[in-house]
């Protein structure tokens, strides 16, 4: 456990309960996650402002995408984890981590864009189409829109509207990941997660998939997992710092990367930590 002076623990509480008048989106409120008898994530609680960027940092095996991976219940799909406490969407206060709610219907409303491009071996059209078939059964035409307009909120439309049945894989890299950003976007998700989405790929399509992300919170909350500083830095609009599974410091990137509260962040920001 890693411990907080008096004056971190307030000031802490003061950022999770302020942040500047922004809706929130969801919350997370005294969260532990096990997978098995390791204890993952201990007594997180954050405050998710809605329609902004927040970025999850910390070193390497500090509870990131454990944290992210709560959100959408991926991790019900392996024996021996366990979650205690809960996370609350703004819509309608449920708690999503209920074991009366259906973790796919969680999917549908938080969809998740993974650290490489994952597009099945399927057309182009096929792979965005795929929500809408698992959600219901849709007219023909009500689907080749639904496709078109997640292409076009993915800045893919253009450079795939006469290829549609092509296989994805044919895709770039970078092409490939937008298509994937389209197939989370198309069931209308209230939440993006996504989880390191560029590490995998070169800095033009780094910089196109940001700049997709900056346009894309106008209309959706979007949660990432990033080891890049400068990624962070550059286009997240909070920051929540993570060490050995907790929570250490959340507030608006610009002030915690200027001014941190605890000296672990400070450490990390600067390098001096990995």
């Amino acid at each position: 456990m890693v411990e907080k002076t008096p004056d971190q623990v307030d000031e802490l509480k003061n950022q999770l309960n302020d942040i500047n008048g922004v809706q929130p989106k969801a919350e997370v409120k005294n969260l532990n996650f096990y997978y098995g008898s390791v204890h993952a994530l201990k007594k997180v609680n954050l405050v998710v402002p809605e329609k902004q960027v927040m970025a999850l940092i910390g070193p390497s095996g500090c509870g990131k995408t454990t944290l992210l991976r709560c959100f959408n219940r991926m991790h019900d799909l392996y024996p021996g984890n366990r979650y205690e406490g809960e996370i609350f969407l703004d819509s309608d206060r449920v708690n999503i981590l209920g074991r009366h709610v259906d973790p796919i219907e969680v999917r549908m409303r938080i969809s998740m864009v993974f650290q490489k491009p994952n597009p099945f071996p399927k057309s182009i059209y096929e792979n965005v189409a795929y929500g809408l078939k698992v959600r219901g059964k849709l007219k023909r035409s009500e689907m080749d829109d639904k496709v078109e307009e997640a292409l076009q909120n993915a800045a893919l439309w253009e450079e795939v509207k006469d290829r549609l049945n092509d296989l994805a894989y044919n895709l770039s890299g970078g092409q490939q990941q937008r298509l994937c950003i389209a197939r989370a976007l198309v069931t209308n998700p209230e939440i993006i997660l996504f989880d390191e989405p560029t590490s995998a790929l070169d800095p033009i399509a780094t910089a196109s998939i940001e700049d997709l992300m900056s346009e894309l919170k106008k209309q959706v909350t979007i949660l990432i997992v990033t080891h890049s500083m400068q990624q962070a830095a550059r286009f997240s609009d909070y920051t929540a710092f993570m060490y050995l599974g907790e929570l250490l410091e959340f507030g608006k990137t610009t002030v915690v990367f200027a001014n941190p509260i605890n000296k672990k962040t400070e450490d990390y920001l600067n390098g001096r930590m990995g």
